[in-house]
């Protein structure tokens, strides 16, 4: 059995001990490749309640809970804590980058997925963890490449937008997937396509390995090595019959 199959196996063991038992469970932080794989077995957890959740409503890497308040007649939060990770000075410090703060936290020895999203404002950053971790990581996670950093656990994220986004503006001749990952990130249709066969599209957490899909407004897509955006459809046609379509890509 390969590895996929086994996190199938393990995702519905979780689901029925739920079911059974009376009582929420959860699964680790999870990828997109992985979130993937639970999208292929939903349709099998007939009755069986679940909610994604990753420490924001915008985060990329979510954990699972199996099980809800109206029928199990209790609450139970997501284990996840965000951890504030700030230089000791911010005049003397490098600028930090999520390979930088996740270079830090491997080097814990911990697993990733231990891990969901880290975001970046104004040189700190904002980390989302598994409580089981969040103490081990604030006592023992003193310094980010050569940054000495301040961590604190947060209650509260901060105001505005914590996965900020930037608009773009592409023109396309239709609106396949492909074509629209090639005007944003600037790559011939061939490259964009090559992307689907090696597996790093997804669209809304789900595979996708059919380049003439057509996105939805407000879906997001996922390419991994290069980002995610939210596309947001086209609202007016150029003069040579292009289609003037906006999309929000993370930054």
């Amino acid at each position: 059995m390969d590895d996929k199959e086994l996190l199938k196996k393990r995702f519905k063991e979780l689901a029925t001990r739920s079911y059974n038992s009376g009582i929420f469970t959860f699964t680790d932080f999870l990828g997109l490749s992985e979130l993937s794989a639970f999208e292929e077995i939903k349709p099998t957890l007939k009755g069986i309640a679940y909610t994604l959740f990753g420490g924001h409503e915008a985060t990329e890497r979510k954990m699972i809970r199996f099980g809800n308040p109206e029928e199990l007649l209790y609450e139970e939060p997501f284990p996840i804590v965000c951890i504030k990770a700030e230089p000791l000075s911010q005049k003397f410090a490098d600028k930090l980058t999520h390979r930088d703060v996740l270079g830090a936290l491997m080097n814990l020895g911990l697993e990733r997925e231990n891990f969901g999203d880290i975001a970046i404002i104004n040189n700190v950053a904002y980390i989302f963890m598994k409580e089981s971790v969040s103490d081990y990581v604030k006592d023992s996670l003193s310094k980010a490449k050569h940054t000495d950093l301040k961590l604190s656990v947060i209650d509260e994220l901060p105001e505005g937008e914590l996965f900020k986004t930037e608009e773009k503006s592409i023109q396309l001749s239709g609106e396949r997937l492909d074509a629209i990952i090639a005007k944003v990130y600037n790559l011939s249709r061939e490259d964009a396509k090559l992307l689907f066969l090696r597996d790093l599209v997804y669209v809304s957490g789900r595979l996708m390995q059919n380049p003439s899909y057509v996105p939805k407004r407000d879906e997001i897509i996922s390419v991994r090595g290069y980002g995610r955006f939210i596309y947001m459809s086209y609202e007016t046609t150029s003069r040579k019959g292009k289609l003037c379509a906006k999309v929000h890509l993370y930054v």
